[in-house]
């Protein structure tokens, strides 16, 4: 799996969003640095989780799919002598 790459306008709303937590629930202020090594740990250390729940789904939805198309297949069989 390559590394995460966001853009500055994705890190810059994620570490507006971190901030804004960290503010509301933890009554805690963090500053932007602090925010981005979050984002850097979530991403290295959790991130790998949800992507592959995220393959996982993916391969479930294809091969859903493909045996929907099998039976479409079998439908369009003629009768044979």
């Amino acid at each position: 799996m390559k590394d995460i790459k966001l853009s500055q306008d994705q890190t810059d709303r994620m570490v507006s969003k971190i901030k804004r937590y960290f503010a509301d629930e933890l009554d805690q202020d963090i500053g932007s640095f602090e925010a981005e090594f979050l984002i850097d740990f979530f991403a290295k250390e959790i991130g790998p989780h949800f992507y592959n729940q995220a393959l996982a789904d993916a391969s479930r939805i294809f091969v859903e799919k493909a045996e929907d198309a099998s039976y479409l297949v079998q439908e369009l069989e003629k009768p044979s002598i």
